[in-house]
């Protein structure tokens, strides 16, 4: 009986969780489809309204959200592929290789996971400036293809996950460090592979600062920059400023729903160990 009751407040705690969880994005999808003067009335609209298809057009008209998305999608996704690569090298490197000196180099990686990066905003944008590449979506992209954390989450990762004695019998089989690399040791960090690429996209996706500063130009806006238009200083239309945020938010949910097993597996038991 004890057991079925605890078994219940869990439940019971997992769904008030998950209902807490979900309700700020029930309830910006509320306000999208509602009008301004529903929205600001008392008590506000708990149920959706008939105001969806208008509120969307009027986020059209305003800004071009298509040609933004479009945009975040290119620099979160090239940007996430890049730090899949270029850190889960580094991390191989740092896990299951001895070189001079890799203690103090992983030490100072870490020290950098500490500095904010605001205090590195005007050197950057010093060498964005030099490089040529102002309202260019490089100056988004390249800054973002290695990440600190990144390296120390495949590190960490693939030190417990992939066995030295797997690794060996493949040297002594004849496979060069790269082809160790691809064949032995991504297959099972996978799951490695989908957390790192949920966070980096999501930081990407919601990125404003930085592209704020070197995306001027209206045609290479990401879609975070690309929202900011929709608030006036006279007249704020929450309905059309929720609108436009749901659709945006709605490319994050489906690359979570894509990787979620993978994620979730990385969070648990990870890759199976031998």
């Amino acid at each position: 009986m004890s057991n079925v009751i605890s078994k219940i407040s869990l439940y019971a705690v997992l769904v008030i969780g998950a209902l807490l969880s979900i309700f700020p994005f029930y309830w910006m999808f509320v306000m999208a489809t509602n009008h301004n003067s529903v929205i600001n009335s008392v008590p506000p609209a708990y149920l959706p309204g008939p105001e969806l298809v208008t509120n969307f057009q009027n986020v059209l008209s305003n800004i071009d959200f298509f040609g933004a998305i479009g945009n975040s999608l290119i620099v979160a996704t090239i940007s996430t592929i890049g730090v899949l690569f270029l850190c889960s090298l580094a991390g191989f490197a740092f896990a299951k290789y001895h070189f001079k000196g890799k203690n103090l180099l992983f030490g100072l990686l870490l020290i950098t996971m500490m500095v904010p990066p605001q205090l590195g905003l005007i050197p950057q944008y010093y060498i964005i400036t030099q490089l040529g590449w102002l309202n260019d979506l490089k100056a988004v992209i390249v800054p973002g293809l290695i990440d600190a954390f990144g390296i120390f989450w495949m590190r960490q990762y693939i030190s417990s996950n992939v066995p030295d004695e797997l690794l060996d019998s493949a040297k002594i089989d004849g496979c060069s460090r790269i082809r160790v690399y691809w064949n032995i040791a991504v297959p099972i960090i996978l799951p490695a592979f989908a957390t790192l690429a949920i966070i980096k996209f999501m930081y990407m996706w919601n990125d404003f600062l930085w592209p704020l500063v070197v995306l001027r130009d209206e045609s290479v806006h990401t879609i975070q920059i690309a929202l900011r238009g929709l608030i006036d200083a006279y007249v704020k239309d929450n309905g059309m400023i929720l609108s436009g945020t749901f659709w945006a938010t709605i490319p994050l949910v489906l690359i979570f729903l894509l990787f979620n097993r993978l994620f979730i597996s990385s969070l648990t038991q990870g890759a199976v160990k031998s």
